[in-house]
């Protein structure tokens, strides 16, 4: 049997809307999600005004970002192990208020890089928490995993378009250090859901005969490699997406500074396209979601990935409106494929492990995602901005070589 087929798919069509108590559950998991991507994209919104302020390369003000980058994943797996013994609520805590605080102590070191590496590291120190706490829930209480993930994924992404927008009108009007002010604030305001979350109870969502089929460890390995490449491709693509957008459209920040007459930065336009393309994503998480319900997960995880290829060639050889296009279309796909790569881990893990198995996703696809931050900073250096994503371009192959592995492993 290939089992990557939806077992239950046409329950899942015709199941009744969630009940009170998976509302609740989204809910709380949903800010959670939009609150740890919001942390996570601020500083890429304020890279070139901070290269400004503090009179250093772009290069170099993008690596103070690394550690950040780097916590946020490896943090993953000792957070989801925590999880499986303690539950979700005492988390979801420490979460928001260190991320609080985080925000706080970024907004006080704004002009000292090496104090303000430390509180963007301890903010992704925190922000880690949320990834194996909250989809290790959705996979455990919410009886269409699928969709729930699509639903929690959608306010991932209004967190990534947010982010960039809301950071580039704070600093156009107050500059970067009201940015992370803003951003600390957001995650305080967080500690008042933990209230609503209900006491964990695991519900199942394979039906009866399939306990064989959860727990395929070859299957999760093979997956855990795709989604580390997948990581690195994602955390390269974020973290530059604002600054590239910046230097790539000057004739759509020409004409919509002559068009608006109100002195626009280039920075706020670069940040408003970002969010206009994170927004869009929205939409591509939702897609992913519903066909990850119908259709054969491993043969939906290898086209979503494989269509980001050829967008990204194009992206490193066009500029303004061709290449919002290609991005557009770029991440529709790129984030559109993240419901169904998380039903395949759940597909692939026992419940009681579910935790600590998103950790270990998250550990692979953020933590060593981060050494995106460093590629980045080679490759711009060394052959320019342009070629960032080219680079991306060849992962993405290798990353769909590894797909048809996994698809022939569990057919």
């Amino acid at each position: 049997m290939n089992t990557l087929t939806p077992k239950n798919t046409r329950d899942s069509l015709t199941a009744s809307q969630m009940d009170s108590r998976e509302l609740r559950v989204m809910f709380a998991t949903c800010y959670g999600h939009f609150m740890s991507h919001f942390n996570m994209l601020v500083f890429p919104a304020v890279i070139l005004p901070l290269a400004g302020r503090l009179k250093m390369d772009m290069a170099y003000v993008l690596d103070l970002s690394f550690w950040m980058y780097l916590l946020f994943g490896v943090t993953a797996l000792p957070w989801g192990m925590i999880a499986d013994r303690w539950g979700a609520r005492p988390l979801f805590l420490i979460f928001y208020i260190g991320a609080g605080i985080s925000g706080l102590g970024a907004a006080a070191s704004i002009d000292h890089p090496e104090r303000l590496s430390i509180a963007l590291a301890m903010l992704g120190f925190f922000s880690g928490i949320y990834h194996p706490i909250g989809l290790g829930m959705i996979s455990k209480e919410i009886k269409r995993i699928s969709l729930g993930m699509a639903y929690n994924g959608m306010f991932g992404n209004l967190g990534l378009a947010m982010a960039p927008l809301l950071t580039g009108i704070v600093n156009w009007i107050w500059g970067p250090r009201a940015a992370f002010l803003v951003l600390g604030a957001l995650n305080f305001l967080g500690v008042g859901l933990i209230s609503i979350l209900p006491r964990a109870k695991i519900h199942s969502s394979d039906p009866k005969g399939s306990e064989e089929e959860n727990g395929l460890l070859g299957a999760f390995l093979i997956l855990l490699v795709a989604m580390m490449l997948g990581g690195v491709v994602y955390r390269g693509a974020t973290v530059i997406l604002p600054a590239y957008f910046e230097l790539k459209t000057p004739v759509i920040f020409q004409w919509l500074n002559s068009t608006i007459g109100i002195g626009l930065s280039r920075n706020l336009v670069a940040t408003t396209v970002t969010s206009f393309i994170f927004i869009v994503g929205m939409l591509g998480q939702y897609t992913g979601g519903r066909t990850a319900e119908r259709f054969n997960l491993g043969i939906c995880y290898l086209i979503f990935h494989a269509i980001t290829i050829p967008a990204a060639f194009f992206m490193a050889s066009t500029t303004d409106l061709p290449l919002v296009l290609l991005t557009v279309i770029y991440f529709f796909f790129l984030l559109g494929m993240q419901p169904i790569e998380n039903t395949l881990v759940a597909r692939f893990t026992p419940n009681k492990l579910r935790h600590s198995a998103f950790g270990s996703k998250f550990v692979l696809t953020f933590g060593v995602g981060a050494l995106a931050v460093k590629m980045i900073k080679t490759i711009e250096t060394t052959f320019g901005i342009e070629t960032v994503f080219s680079a991306l371009g060849m992962v993405s192959v290798v990353l769909v070589a590894v797909i048809v592995i996994l698809i022939r492993k569990t057919r």
